[in-house]
């Protein structure tokens, strides 16, 4: 790892995790477990504080609602030892995708609509 890319993991933290808390995981974290999307989920020895390591950009949408009620101490097993039993009417979880190209765009939204023929359109000029 070069100089440069250290420089930029002390400095920035939405490029998974940067070097305080990479210092902190190595001498205090427990691997408690790991979700569908690699994100590396962490507590202390004495169980009182629990993190997530991110497999890509940080992003909170991208936590299951199971390994959310875990980190906010909503339950104390996590998701690997106690799995929550799911409803067969429950779809999986899907990250925010608020702001991307797969976001949702309702019917009539301005990013369906084609660019009509503007030939017959003049326009308005005031007098």
């Amino acid at each position: 790892m070069g100089i440069v890319s250290t420089l930029i993991r002390a400095a920035t933290w939405w490029n998974g995790q940067t070097l305080n808390t990479q210092l902190f995981t190595w001498r205090r974290g427990v691997k408690v477990g790991e979700d569908d999307a690699g994100n590396v989920f962490y507590e202390t020895k004495d169980r009182v504080k629990r993190w997530v390591i991110f497999n890509g950009e940080a992003e909170a949408s991208r936590v299951s609602p199971d390994w959310h009620g875990w980190l906010h101490h909503t339950w104390d097993e996590p998701p690997t030892h106690a799995p929550l039993a799911h409803k067969t009417w429950e779809k999986p979880h899907k990250a925010n995708l608020t702001g991307t190209a797969m976001a949702h765009a309702p019917a009539g939204s301005l990013r369906h609509a084609t660019p009509q023929s503007t030939s017959d359109y003049e326009a308005w000029v005031p007098e």
